[in-house]
Parts: C-alpha cells; structure tokens; sequence
C-alpha cells in the first residue's frame, strides 16, 4: 500500500524546477552501481529513500534484494519527495517494485512523504512537542538535492536544532540520515565532493565521522558522467557508510568513467591516508592511485608550516561588484593595479591586459584603501581552475619590478601569500612558486580537493619544506616560466632526503 502525505504544490517547469528544488535524477546504471554497494542485506529491509525523485534508487535497491540469494524476506520502503510533477512517476515505481517483490515472494510495502524531508525529520529528532518520535531504518539511499542553504533559512535552522551546522542541503539530508540509522544500518550516497575539504563543510565532516563508518569512496573520471542527461557539470562521488563509531582499517577507493558497463578500478587504503588522524580539519583525501597516496605520505613527512614560516596565505580583499563604482577598465589618474586570474601569464603576472573583459584598475582613495596591499613580491594563486587545466594548484609571481605601483588589489579569485600583509624575501617567493607548481603538490591536492576550488584554508593546511629548502628552490629556478619538468627535478633534488 503506498499513502501519500502533505500534499504541496510547485509549478516551476523543466530545469527551472529542477534548480529550484536543487535536485537531478539518477540514471538507472548509477543506482544499479550504488546498490550494488551494500553488504548483505538484512531479511527485513526498512528503506528510506529521501529525495527520491522518480524512485530509480529504491528500483535499484529493489533489484538488488530481488537477486538470487539475497535472504531478504520483506522491505519496506519509505519515499519524501517535494516535487509535485514527479509524484505519479514514483508511484508507477514503486507499484513495480511491488510487482517485481512478489514475484520473488518478497513482502512490499511504501509510502510517499510528499513533504519537506528537512522540516519534518529535523522537527521529530528534536522533540518537537507537534511530532511524532523519529523512525528508525537500516537502510538508506540517496542523491539528495545539491543547494545552498542561507544561514538563517528555516532549513539552517531546523538542522541547528538537532545539532547539525551544515551550508547544503545534500549535507543535511545525509546528516539527517546519519540520525535515524539503526546501529550497523547502511548508507550508500551519491553527492557533490565538495564536502571532503574546506572549513564550511568542517562541522559536517566531524558530525559524520563520529557517527557513521566509511567502507567505500567512488569517484568519476569526468564531471559530467553521472548526470549527463541533465548535462550537470558536477564533480560527484558515491560513498558507502556503516552507523557506527569506529572507522574501519581500510578504506576501499575506487573509479570509473561513469559509462554504463565502464571499467571500475578499486583498491584498498588504510583508513589513516584517508582522514589523517592528526588533522583537526577533518579532510577526507581521496588517492586515486598509488602515485596520489605516494604524494600524500611524502608530504606528511614535510617539517615546515606557513606559519613556522612566519608566512600566511588570505583570499583577495577586492569583492568586485561591492567596490563597482570605483573600478576602471584601464589604469589612469588616481588608480592602482587590480588583479584577477585573467592577468595569469607563463608564470608572472601580465597588466593592464588590453581588451579584458575584467577591469585592470581600481582607484586609490579612503573608501578602497582597507582593501588593498602595498605593494611587494607576492605569490599569487587562482581559486578556481577548470577540471581540464593541467594542474589543480596553479601559482604566480607578482613582482613590483614588472608593474610599478605603491598599493594593489587582489580581486577575490585569488590567494596571495605574504608576510604580515607585506611582500615576501624574494628566494623565499621562488622558492614558494617552485613547491606549489610541482606535480607532487598537484598530486596530493587532488586526493582531496576534487572540486575545483583551492581555498585559503587548503593552503595554510599544506606542510611545507623548511625556508633554506624552499630558498635553494628559488635559487634554482632559472625562469617563471620554466617546464613542469625543470619544476619537478628542482622539487625531486631537493626533497630527496623526505
């Protein structure tokens, strides 16, 4: 029987609809794949589906008990979905499922929660005196809705209530089912990377270690392979959990194109490599290959910190659309240089860039002054790449010799490293331009940084070599320009006793 609650209307069409409720569906081979994740399944499956759109996950995980051998007896699936459009569709499903049970002698039984699935757990896990007590499952599956949430938005708040302090709505959903987990019951997910670093998903990361056990890490090859019918250009994994509060001693990672039928490659990593046990961050590092976990454990034996250094790295202060007014397409009278990516060149910095679709100046007066530097020798580095470029980490040389001013802006695309708000020792700089270049920096990176974003808190994160190592780099390096290949040997000649 499948009952339906709290109806609520939308009547956003298409993908209209589809970005508003922050949600795409899963391809059938995706949820075959997820299902396939579980271990053996308990006789008496209680299945929570939240998000579940047209119902293609509980469909797989039907399929999957359905199997020879499976043992299960009896499952009883529970659905919250919002979209009103989509209803009939996930009810066709699930009287399939229900058909496809019983011929199997599997009892089947559903309900659809046409309701907010954040509001109304988030209100029984905290006791509201108008709910219900929570139910329990032992199994969940789910692609929840990819959306930011506000930090007083009645969804922020209903999570804050049951202890969760979390930016997405994907984060709030598996955090929510995280909670209603039996102990030992199975989670298996398919969301953005983005969770794996950065300080915004930090309280999530810590929520979900201590509670829930990682068994499985699976990545794409491409960005666009899981949801390529919605042409989604998201870096998605899938992960697989155990409710729990002691982390296996190996986690298996592995990877696939995406395509149906495509090759899946896996292997075993201590646990240890993949969250390390003396970071306070919580990073979930994701090696793809031996080289990745190679890079890993080489700069895990690095002494040196920025701020052992007496160094810091901070993301540009220059917020463009809130300091329009003062911004020019080319310098002149009463401005200094503004920097954005687009003045990357080879190395070094190219300005004024002719012809930019980004403005070159910005004027020098008391109203701009808090948001810029003097003048100095800085590195800079992007905080956006593309997924193509050739390297995730991509740093540059801002030298006072080549563009003469006394303030600047850095726009807030970029890092830029420096020494107490002021320039850095130039061998140190080189040095500094050599390390983050390197392959084995870009390695490392991507084990956990699989969107493409580097954040100043990535980089404070790193370890570092010490200043005489990172100043015999700079003293080396011939040109900014110089081949990944020049870059690598300096690294490899100098790191050769880590």
């Amino acid at each position: 029987m499948i009952a339906e609650l709290n109806p609520q209307a939308l009547v956003l069409d298409g993908r209209e609809r589809q970005e508003a409720l922050g949600q795409f569906l899963t391809p059938s081979p995706v949820g075959d794949f997820m299902a396939s994740l579980f271990y053996a399944l308990p006789r008496d499956v209680r299945l929570i589906d939240a998000g579940a759109g047209d119902g293609a996950l509980t469909a797989a995980l039907v399929r999957r008990a359905c199997s020879k051998g499976s043992g299960v007896k009896s499952i009883h699936a529970t659905a919250y979905e919002l979209d009103t459009k989509i209803v009939p569709a996930l009810r066709v499903m699930l009287a399939e499922c229900e058909s496809l049970c019983r011929k199997r002698r599997i009892s089947f039984t559903a309900e659809i929660h046409h309701t907010d699935f954040i509001q109304m757990m988030a209100g029984k896990l905290s006791g509201d005196l108008f709910s219900s007590a929570a139910p329990s499952f032992n199994v969940a599956i789910v692609n929840p809705p990819y959306k930011k949430i506000n930090t007083n938005s009645p969804e922020r708040l209903a999570l804050r209530s049951v202890g969760l302090e979390t930016s997405n709505l994907y984060t709030g959903f598996v955090g929510l089912l995280s909670r209603l987990l039996d102990d030992g019951g199975q989670l298996v997910a398919i969301t953005p990377r983005s969770f794996c670093n950065g300080p915004y998903f930090r309280p999530f990361r810590e929520d979900f270690l201590n509670r829930m056990e990682l068994q499985r890490l699976h990545v794409f090859e491409s960005r666009d392979a899981a949801f390529r019918d919605d042409a989604v250009l998201q870096e998605n994994i899938i992960f697989h959990a155990t409710k729990g509060i002691e982390q296996p001693p190996f986690v298996t990672v592995s990877s696939s194109s995406g395509e149906a039928g495509s090759i899946i490659t896996a292997k075993d990593f201590p646990f240890g490599e993949i969250v390390h046990s003396n970071d306070a961050e919580r990073f979930i590092h994701i090696p793809a290959d031996s080289a990745h976990a190679s890079a890993t454990a080489r700069l895990s034996d690095l002494p040196a910190s920025l701020a052992s250094l007496g160094l810091t790295v901070s993301t540009g202060r220059v917020v463009d659309f809130r300091l329009k007014d003062a911004l020019r397409p080319d310098p002149g009278p009463g401005t200094v240089p503004l920097l954005y990516p687009c003045h990357f060149n080879g190395g070094t910095i190219h300005w004024p860039k002719v012809g930019a679709r980004k403005p070159n100046a910005i004027l020098y007066n008391d109203d701009t002054r808090p948001w810029l530097v003097p003048s100095g020798l800085y590195l800079l580095t992007k905080r956006f790449t593309s997924k193509e470029e050739r390297r995730r980490l991509v740093a540059c040389l801002f030298d006072p010799a080549d563009v003469k001013a006394a303030w600047l802006g850095f726009e807030n695309h970029l890092n830029y490293f420096h020494a107490n708000g002021k320039g850095l020792e130039r061998n140190l700089a080189l040095g500094l331009f050599v390390y983050l270049n390197s392959t084995l920096v870009d390695q490392y990176f991507r084990c956990f940084s699989g969107h493409t974003q580097v954040n100043a808190t990535d980089l404070r994160k790193l370890a570092y070599p010490d200043r005489g190592t990172l100043e015999a780099m700079g003293c080396g390096l011939k040109r900014p320009d110089a081949s990944q290949d020049e870059l690598d040997q300096l690294v490899e000649h100098h790191l050769h006793g880590f």
